[in-house]
């Protein structure tokens, strides 16, 4: 939870579009001050519904915004071709027999090796 309202702070406030009085100054502090009450709640409101479609994320557009910033793949990465790189290494034609589980394990093992 920590982790997920740190990035909804870190979000840009979306200001509605009636919501423009007085100076942009006043306007940007005062977004600065409600952000943070206003992602709790949206956040609070998103766990509470039971729903499981996903309309109810156009009701909730920060953790929508959020949901689209962390759940987005990226198409091509280095570490992606790095890992189907690996995995190509391990199982070659001598290991053809190697379990699923064995060459999880041993791709883990390979691609982590700089932390043991």
């Amino acid at each position: 939870m920590d982790y997920i309202k740190r990035h909804m702070e870190e979000e840009p406030a979306l200001s509605s579009p009636g919501s423009h009085s007085g100076s942009e100054e006043e306007d940007f502090f005062g977004l600065m001050k409600g952000n943070v009450h206003e992602t709790t709640k949206q956040l609070d409101a998103y766990l509470a519904n039971s729903s499981t479609s996903m309309d109810i994320l156009k009701s909730v557009p920060t953790v929508c915004n959020l949901s689209l910033k962390l759940n987005t793949p990226l198409p091509a990465s280095a570490a992606c071709e790095r890992l189907f790189s690996t995995a190509g290494h391990i199982f070659s034609a001598k290991r053809g027999r190697l379990g699923s589980k064995s060459f999880e394990n041993q791709l883990l093992l390979k691609l982590n090796k700089n932390y043991w």
